[in-house]
Order: structure tokens, then C-alpha cells, then sequence
């Protein structure tokens, strides 16, 4: 008995020893730092500025190559002039840049504390036009739904798309070293629109960019950011492939991609992607963020090269990268050839805001300054001094859970731009085995007016659910009708016009349909 005691003791007492060396470890690794408030300002800049140039850079190739390398002979012009070009002749390209500025506005109007709400109405109501996980939490808030139930998958099947991971940005740099602010601001904005890996998408994002204050190395970014995520997910999972990827041949970042195409690039689950070439879910776009700072070997060209090249939406994610190279090094270490032409737009107000590149470094230096006040830290007119947060672990989600790609059904006759889509009449139907679907189609007009149809959902001879379909692009509901969760088995689906227009349609396009276990290998 004694003998126990003494065992128990022995233990205890090394366990307390282990747990002394531990706290020295983590106090080291949350020591302060101290930076010049003329370093975090061009660090800032830096940011937004390299942002812009990886987008304007990847946009003419975005979507053009899905689930395929862009070709090594496809020329991706850069020149004296694009930047301005690009910017004043095609302004929806800067659609991830005036997304993150929406939610900056906010926090300047409302302060840190202002409710989710506020972020959710900031774009719903805004101009511009938005696509996927965006839009369908648009129609949601406008149609009454609240976030975070705006972006859960139940109710946006889009929840795992790229949306949040391009617009986290300012997340992460109004919170230099502070990753688990990154993280707070990621839940009450990141959640309005997606959920799962798509949530995790911006999360990853703005705490590389937070991280990239404090620390120079990309491959600790990386890893100190992907830690945040639960290992369990396929987000998580497919970042450790890249790195091991990376880890095994450093040299081709082909061989990565190679390996990263083959595992993962059918496993999105989103209506448009499912079963689908095209490929919009937010953990493959980020395995080519990550793709393109790890072989890209902190060269800015290098960098958005890969990552543009990787396909799929190829200007969104060497933004991201470029972006966060931008935080490491600051504005004045961007090459001066890829900074032509960046002072001509520099004052220019992007498209649906009035904010410009200038007033976007300001803006995010100021909301730095707070949040380190905030959080504790110290700001003089010549220093900060950052309170280095040790990143906690988010919780595990899971979108689509239990849920597996089946069919999928293209409506209307032909392929590809010879193709025709199914117009409606008062009534469709169709009839599928398994535990969910989705419909996707849109409401349209010839005339001016716009026109909204009401359509009910019928399943089983129940009916599920009465939406409005309108024909304004920039309101309409993304995906017509979808139902997960249901029980196993077959089911009849009825969707029924409650106001057909001889003025306005409604064109089907495609039914995805999903079963509760996986396909059985060919």
C-alpha cells in the first residue's frame, strides 16, 4: 500500500514537473511582441495591396480550368496598365475584396460589438451580385432567416463552398497575433453564409493572415493554422495531405497536385459540385492556397503562379496567398513588377462601396490598434505591442453528414453551349430513392419588370415548404428547392407555380440527388 502511495507521489509530482515545463513552453511561445506602428501599418498594407494584385492576376483564368492544371503554355498577361484596366472595366472581379470591405464598414459604423445581424444585413442588402453559399444566405436574411442558421447546411447547400475563406481576410488583420480573435470574429461572421468545412475555410484563412504578423516562417503559418482546425475533418485532412505531399517532394508542386486531384477533387458535396468536374468547395481551393506557399517558396510570382495554375477558382485563391506573403514581408518588399500600375487604383473606390485601396489600409491599421487595446496589449504613437494569443481548437461541424453524392440529373436537351434547358410549366415532378435532393434552375424575365413567382414544395404529398422565386438576379434564390435528411427510401417530389407569368419563366437546369451510403466502386 505504502508502496502505491509512494508510486502515486512520484507520479504526481512528475506529472506537476511536466506540467511546470509546459506552462514555461507556452508562456514562451505567448510572449508579447513588440513591433513599430510603422511595421504593422505596412504589414497592413501589404496585405490588401497583394490581395488585389493575386486577384487581378488570377481572374482571367477563374473557373475557366475545373478540376485541371491551368496549362503551362496559357499565358496570364501582367502588364503596366492591367491593374487599372482590370479594375475599371471588369469590377466584378474584386467581388471577394468588396465582400470583405462590406463587413470592415460595419466595424467602422458600429463598433466591435456590433451583432451578427448587422454583418448579415451589410450584404444582403448591398448591390452587388453574389453567387453560392453568398447568395443563398442573402435570400435567407432577406427572407427572414437569421444567422447563424442563415449558412447551416440544412439550409444553404452551399454551406461547404470557398465563400467565407474569400472574404476572411480582414478577419485576421484587424487581429495581429491574436489568432482566437480571428477566430470569434470568423464565428459571427464566417457562419452568416457557411458552416463545416466551409466555415473552417475562413477560419484557416484569417488565422494564417493573423499569424503572418508575428511570425516570418510559411510552413509554421501553415501548421499553427490548420492546428485550429479539428483533425477529424475532411478540411483538416486535406491540408496534412498537401503537407505531406510536400514533405515527400518539394521540388514539383505538380506531384502535389496530382495527389490532391486524385483524392479529393470529387468529394464535393455542394448541388453544383456534386459529381460535377467544377469545383467551388472551400477545402480544395484551400489545399491550392496552401499548394502555392509551400512550393512557391515565399516568391511572390512563384506563389501566384501555382496557385492560379492549380485551377479551379483560380483568382481568388493566389489572392489569398499573395495576400498573406503580403503580411509577412509589408507593402515596400512587394517586387516592384507586381506593384505596376497598383498606384493608379490605389484612390479609386472598388466597385458597389466607397472605399478605396488607401482608405482600406487605414481602416484596418485603426481596427488593429483597437483590438490590441482590446485585448490588453499597449499602443503608442510609435509602437504596439501585441498580447500573442496561444489558438484554441474550434468545435467539429460537419455539413452534409451522413449524406452521399448519388445521381445526378441534367434537365432540357444537349451539352454544353448548345444546350437547352427544361422550362416549367405550372407544375413539375420527378421521383428518387434516397435521403435528399436538390433542383437547380432559375427564375428569369425578358422585360423590365422584374416578377416574383411563388413555388411550393411537395414531398410525399406533403407540402414542405412555399418560397418566392424572383426573377432580380441580384435577390433571386440560388438553388429553387432541396431537402436533406430524409428518411431512406423513395420518395415523389412535386413543385408547383402558385402565379405562372406569360412575362417570366422558370428555366430547371439540374437535380442532384444523395443517398445515405457510399456509391459502390466501379
Amino acid at each position: 500500500m505504502k508502496q502505491l502511495r509512494l508510486i502515486r507521489t512520484l507520479l504526481i509530482h512528475l506529472s506537476l514537473a511536466l506540467s511546470a515545463t509546459c506552462a514555461t513552453v507556452a508562456m514562451a511561445a505567448e510572449e508579447p511582441v513588440t513591433m513599430s506602428t510603422v511595421t504593422l501599418r505596412d504589414k497592413i498594407k501589404g496585405a490588401w495591396a497583394a490581395q488585389t494584385i493575386g486577384v487581378t492576376y488570377g481572374f482571367p483564368v477563374e473557373f475557366r480550368f475545373n478540376s485541371v492544371r491551368v496549362p503551362d503554355d496559357h499565358e496570364i498577361p501582367w502588364y503596366d496598365g492591367y491593374l487599372l484596366e482590370t479594375f475599371l472595366e471588369r469590377p466584378g472581379a474584386y467581388d471577394d475584396i468588396y465582400m470583405d470591405l462590406s463587413f470592415v464598414q460595419v466595424f467602422e459604423d458600429e463598433g466591435f460589438d456590433a451583432p451578427e445581424q448587422s454583418f448579415a444585413n451589410s450584404f444582403a442588402n448591398a448591390e452587388y451580385s453574389l453567387w453560392f453559399a453568398n447568395q443563398v444566405a442573402r435570400y435567407n436574411v432577406l427572407n427572414g432567416l437569421a444567422p447563424p442558421e442563415s449558412g447551416h447546411w440544412l439550409n444553404n447547400p452551399a454551406a461547404d463552398d470557398i465563400d467565407f475563406q474569400i472574404e476572411a481576410d480582414f478577419a485576421g488583420l484587424m487581429t495581429p497575433g491574436m489568432v482566437n480573435s480571428a477566430i470569434e470574429i470568423s464565428d459571427k461572421v464566417g457562419h452568416i453564409m457557411n458552416y463545416g468545412d466551409g466555415w473552417y475555410g475562413g477560419v484557416f484563412i484569417a488565422s494564417m493572415y493573423s499569424l503572418a504578423f508575428v511570425e516570418n516562417d510559411i510552413e509554421t503559418i501553415i501548421n499553427k493554422a490548420i492546428n485550429v482546425i479539428p483533425e477529424e475533418s475532411d478540411f483538416h485532412k486535406i491540408i496534412d495531405d498537401v503537407i505531406a505531399l510536400h514533405n515527400e517532394n518539394s521540388e514539383d508542386w505538380k506531384f502535389a497536385w496530382e495527389g490532391i486531384n486524385q483524392e479529393w477533387a470529387h468529394t464535393d458535396l455542394g448541388p453544383r459540385g456534386i459529381m460535377n468536374d467544377f469545383n467551388i468547395d472551400a477545402k480544395i481551393n484551400a489545399a491550392w492556397v496552401v499548394l502555392g506557399l509551400l512550393y512557391g517558396d515565399g516568391d511572390f510570382g512563384k506563389t501566384m503562379e501555382i496557385a492560379t495554375r492549380a485551377g479551379d477558382d483560380a483568382d481568388c485563391n493566389p489572392a489569398s496567398a499573395a495576400g498573406i506573403l503580403g503580411t509577412i514581408y509589408g507593402y515596400e518588399a512587394i517586387p516592384e513588377f507586381w506593384k505596376q500600375g497598383l498606384a493608379e487604383v490605389e484612390g479609386l473606390d472598388f466597385a458597389y462601396t466607397t472605399i478605396s485601396l488607401n482608405e482600406a489600409y487605414e481602416m484596418s491599421f485603426q481596427h488593429a490598434l483597437e483590438m490590441i487595446r482590446r485585448e490588453g496589449g499597449l499602443v503608442s504613437e510609435t509602437s504596439v505591442t501585441i498580447p500573442i494569443q496561444t489558438p484554441d481548437v474550434v468545435p467539429f461541424e460537419d455539413a452534409f453528414e451522413g449524406h452521399y453524392a448519388k445521381e445526378r440529373l441534367q434537365l432540357g436537351s444537349g451539352v454544353g453551349l448548345e444546350r437547352t434547358l427544361l422550362e416549367m410549366d405550372e407544375s413539375y415532378s420527378f421521383d428518387f430513392n434516397g435521403i435528399g435532393f436538390a433542383i437547380l434552375g432559375a427564375a428569369q424575365t425578358d422585360v423590365e419588370e422584374d416578377y416574383v413567382f411563388t413555388a411550393e414544395l411537395h414531398i410525399d404529398g406533403e407540402l414542405i415548404e412555399t418560397a418566392l422565386w424572383p426573377t432580380n438576379f441580384v435577390k433571386r434564390r440560388f438553388y429553387l428547392f432541396w431537402q436533406y435528411d430524409l428518411d431512406a427510401g423513395e420518395h415523389a417530389v412535386e413543385i408547383r407555380l402558385q402565379n405562372p407569368s406569360d412575362s417570366a419563366r422558370v428555366m430547371l437546369n439540374t437535380i442532384v440527388t444523395y443517398g445515405n451510403e457510399p456509391l459502390a466502386a466501379d
